[in-house]
């Protein structure tokens, strides 16, 4: 064979492009194998105590149980597709975590969900809600992922953003002797320029600094609200801006539903999750994010599941009463089970709760789209094996390992949130340890040592 490019050229371009591709590798390392909430619960910093997720769960059994008390009402309710032990095996995986686990994240809410009060009185509800996350912590009663939403960097409530800011983390630290939670994160609403993500990050640092924690421990997570956090000033797309300023520390970006839809003149009585401005936003996140391990997140429908009768002090409801709210919660379970599947189906596995009788069909939604997929996800991830493990076989380089990556998430996701068993996931060819592993890039290597 005859070839003609002279080695100090082919040398050259090797070199650049092994400089860009690493680059490219570094800027988009693919989906983090990371365990991912499938939900984050807001509530009013005013309200929260460390038992709250237990509560929380208590009141959401009690709503399935008066709303719904069999599986085919259940799937009657919300429309579920399958077998009657298909709709059985949902229904009995719900109830198994309401009960073990109802709240996976928790965001204590110091803004729209708390309100502009008084700084003495917020100041008070930054140290105690601290002090209860650290109770929380010392009796092991916190959800897997726990953190606080402070109010936005703008002109008026920048001062107020900071001090609470300050307070929670110092009182925390200084309480737990230390420590944070696990899945602690601090959330910025309403980000518009990259000056507030890195004055946010500047901030990070210096607590860290100042409660001898360790650097980069302290983590946040974007909302994207308002137009100008999709596209900035100059029509670029801003997301990745506001990553790169974040410096490694942001894990997640959350859409704000309805401040996005008011702040595009659209009317109260046409905001909704599935309006299609959010999906535009939505697909401009997406794509944004694509391959950078960033966690993406829903927000909540704002219509919640009560019904208009309730027992005074003495007096049981009437039947009537008891079948009118049945009546009422379903019809608003099923357009929140909706709203929730067109968010799995747009690639967000993770949106906002805001009432405890929402989490019954978090989980029905959650669980009817995982366990639904299974079969298929099984065939795909084992076909992908297969064929990396052939690579592997005749020497060839297996490169897309990011897909493989992405393929394995599904089943963790899925096990993560009680949707699908161990068991269940070891119909894709791979070991209950294998899948432990958590990292597609392991389980190839260690198969290449055992071969």
């Amino acid at each position: 064979m005859t070839s003609s490019l002279p080695d100090e050229l082919l040398q050259k371009i090797s070199g650049e492009l092994r400089e860009a591709n690493i680059g490219f590798a570094r800027a988009y390392p693919g989906d983090s194998p990371a365990r991912q909430p499938v939900h984050t619960v807001y509530g009013g910093a005013q309200i929260f105590k460390a038992d709250t997720a237990q509560k929380l769960g208590k009141v959401a059994l009690n709503s399935l149980k008066e709303n719904a008390p069999t599986a085919p009402a259940l799937a009657k309710a919300l429309g579920l597709k399958g077998s009657a032990q298909f709709q059985k095996t949902v229904y009995e995986r719900i109830v198994e975590k309401l009960q073990k686990e109802p709240v996976e994240d928790f965001r204590i809410d110091f803004e729209d969900g708390y309100g502009n009060r008084p700084d003495s009185e917020e100041d008070h509800h930054a140290e105690f809600t601290a002090q209860e996350v650290a109770r929380g912590m010392s009796g092991g009663i916190l959800p897997p992922f726990i953190g606080f939403r402070i109010k936005p960097f703008t002109e008026d409530l920048k001062a107020r953003a900071i001090r609470t800011l300050d307070i929670f983390i110092s009182t925390l630290v200084k309480k737990s002797e230390g420590k944070l939670p696990g899945g602690f994160i601090v959330t910025i609403p309403k980000v518009v320029m990259t000056e507030q993500v890195a004055a946010l990050v500047e901030l990070l640092k210096s607590l860290e600094s100042r409660n001898s924690l360790q650097q980069g421990s302290l983590k946040l997570e974007l909302m994207i609200e308002t137009p100008q956090s999709v596209f900035n000033s100059k029509g670029k797309a801003a997301i990745p801006s506001f990553v790169a300023a974040a410096d490694g520390r942001c894990v997640a970006a959350h859409f704000g539903v309805y401040d996005y839809t008011a702040s595009n003149n659209i009317t109260a009585q046409y905001q909704s999750m599935i309006h299609p401005a959010c999906d535009f936003a939505r697909t401009v996140m997406k794509v944004s994010l694509a391959g950078t391990g960033v966690w993406l997140s829903d927000g909540a429908t704002n219509i919640m599941p009560v019904g208009p009768h309730r027992p005074k002090e003495g007096k049981a409801l009437s039947a009537k009463q008891k079948a009118e709210n049945r009546s009422v919660v379903q019809r608003i379970w099923k357009l929140n089970f909706e709203h929730i599947n067109h968010s799995l189906m747009n690639g967000f596995y993770q949106g906002w709760d805001l009432h405890p009788a929402q989490l019954p069909v978090r989980y029905a939604a959650v669980y009817n789209f995982f366990l639904k997929e299974l079969e298929t996800s099984s065939m795909r991830l084992k076909t992908f094996m297969e064929r990396a493990a052939q690579a592997t076989l005749i020497g060839d380089v297996f490169d897309d390992a990011a897909t493989g990556q992405g393929l394995l998430n599904f089943f963790l996701q899925g096990i993560g949130c009680g949707a699908i068993t161990e068991q269940e996931a070891t119909a894709t060819g791979l070991s209950i340890d294998e899948i432990r592993s958590r990292s597609f890039v392991k389980i190839l290597k260690r198969r290449r040592k055992i071969e």
